[in-house]
């Protein structure tokens, strides 16, 4: 079985309720990155097609209807079948909080929108590579930034 799937292509989800995204990012990630993709409109259908397809990486938007993207993330990092799960989020919002939330919700990256094709593959391929500790050493890292940042004046 291992086999098999070694010389499949890689699946990515793509969670966004931005339908024109979705095609945009569905093209560019099979033409550019060679992915089979599958899509869902919100956190909620999100977390039901991870389970059903298991795909080897997620890209997933931040503001959306119901479950959002932070919440998304945490309940895939809370379930120990899915908490090593790649995970890119995808968002317009571009401040120094937003970027740092979605950090500490777990996901281990969070880029840009609009965002070239070639950095989301190269993001992407990334965060596939990346180790339990590795992911585990992040997070870390990224909480203690955060409450270090919190006892400056």
């Amino acid at each position: 079985m291992d086999n098999a799937h070694a010389t499949s292509r890689r699946r990515v989800l793509i969670v966004d309720d931005d339908p024109d995204l979705i095609d945009l990012l569905t093209d560019g990630l099979q033409l550019i990155g060679g992915y089979e993709v599958v899509v869902a409109p919100d956190g909620a259908n999100g977390l039901e097609t991870f389970i059903q397809t298991r795909p080897d990486c997620v890209v997933v938007d931040v503001r959306m209807p119901g479950l959002n993207g932070y919440q998304f993330v945490r309940a895939l990092r809370g379930d120990p079948a899915t908490a090593q799960a790649p995970i890119v989020v995808l968002s317009a919002l571009a401040q120094d909080h937003d970027q740092l939330a979605g950090m500490l919700s777990g996901a281990d990256a969070y880029l840009f929108k609009p965002v070239k094709m070639s950095d989301l593959t190269r993001t992407i391929e990334r965060v596939m590579q990346l180790t339990a500790e590795q992911r585990s050493q992040q997070l870390r890292a990224l909480a203690e930034q955060a409450v270090g940042d919190r006892g400056e004046p």
